[in-house]
């Protein structure tokens, strides 16, 4: 498992975002909503966000037609679930690698291959999260006014906007322009160090392998509208949880949430996204919506662990099935480079 500085800055930040949505809020206010929370609604909200691991591995299989057609759905929800799990248990964000690792097991599919096409589902998913955050900012019951920080909201989400834009178009020209890219970043890493310089070479390669299959217009067509249904599916799970805390917002308020919360998980933070969660549904439902902050703390540490303890339990059990240790999977990052210095060469 490696404990390196990534995962001790992971865990600064967890511990300063925890401390910061906690400050001089009374615990027994949040201990009360979590009390009286409607745990029907709850468990319900949490079934459905279980649910779409099943919708994530159903998906997953448009991404591998091109390197195996005849890809099973069991080995694709045990590698799912076994992924997440890794990101809930162990340091440095390994999850999609111990994916990648444990679907190299089951299926003819190599750790490259599976680490790619898991690049495609991250750039799609950020597609769909960003497209149904447009929908939910344009939406009647978006508070214009409302401020983060004492900075206008929307000036907020302009600067995101904008610097998602840049980084799709950035994508775009290492899609269509892959080799002339690659040549200069060779080019550009003969002046640093020879390991450095070979770890970001490899690494653009490995990128680039995933992002080769969003040229088939049909793979890319089908792989965003499932990414969008998934997406619009796991929004209901924060409606229903909203519900559950008594927090009466709707479907579009839901879908905005989910889109903060998503960017706010992709910054680091110790195993479990402990902290960047709740600091980011703070953002979203107190600072944004209004909620009151005594339930918004209920919603987030309730609908958070309750989303945390199945899929953790789903991969434990199908690792166990494989008999892949947790240490195999915390060195699966290693394992990856390994099957890239053997594929693609130096």
């Amino acid at each position: 498992m490696r404990w390196d500085w990534k995962a001790v800055v992971g865990i600064a930040i967890s511990v300063l975002l925890v401390w910061w949505v906690l400050r001089g809020v009374d615990p027994m206010e949040v201990w009360l909503e979590l009390r009286d929370a409607n745990w029907g609604l709850l468990l319900l909200a949490v079934a459905v966000t279980t649910s779409g691991f099943l919708v994530r591995a159903l998906r997953w299989k448009i991404l591998l037609l091109p390197l195996y057609s005849r890809s099973r759905l069991r080995p694709r929800f045990a590698a799912v679930n076994i992924g997440f799990m890794a990101n809930n248990l162990l340091p440095a964000r390994v999850g999609e690698f111990a994916r990648a690792y444990a679907l190299s097991r089951m299926e003819p599919v190599s750790m490259s291959g599976a680490i790619g096409s898991l690049v495609v589902e991250r750039f799609l998913d950020g597609i769909a999260i960003f497209l149904l955050l447009l929908v939910a900012v344009l939406a009647p019951s978006f508070p214009d006014a409302a401020t983060i920080g004492g900075h206008p909201v929307l000036t907020a989400l302009s600067w995101v906007f904008g610097l998602f834009g840049t980084l799709l178009a950035f994508l775009l020209v290492l899609l269509f322009w892959p080799r002339g890219c690659l040549r200069i970043v060779r080019a550009a890493a003969r002046v640093l160090p020879e390991r450095a310089g070979l770890a970001i070479v490899d690494a653009l390669q490995r990128f680039l392998l995933g992002l080769g299959s969003l040229r088939n217009l049909r793979l890319f067509a089908l792989g965003l509208l499932w990414s969008v249904g998934f997406w619009s599916w796991n929004a209901i799970s924060f409606w229903l949880a909203f519900r559950a805390f008594g927090i009466d917002l709707g479907y579009a308020p839901a879908l905005f949430v989910q889109a903060i919360i998503a960017l706010g998980v992709a910054v680091p933070s110790a195993p479990g996204f402990f902290g960047t969660f709740h600091a980011a549904a703070v953002i979203g439902l107190h600072e944004v919506y209004g909620a009151a902050e005594s339930a918004t703390l209920a919603f987030a540490f309730g609908y958070h662990l309750g989303g945390f303890i199945p899929v953790t339990v789903i991969g434990l059990y199908y690792a166990w099935k494989l008999g892949i240790s947790m240490r195999e999977m915390g060195r699966s990052e290693e394992a990856l480079e390994e099957a890239v210095e053997e594929e693609v060469g130096p």
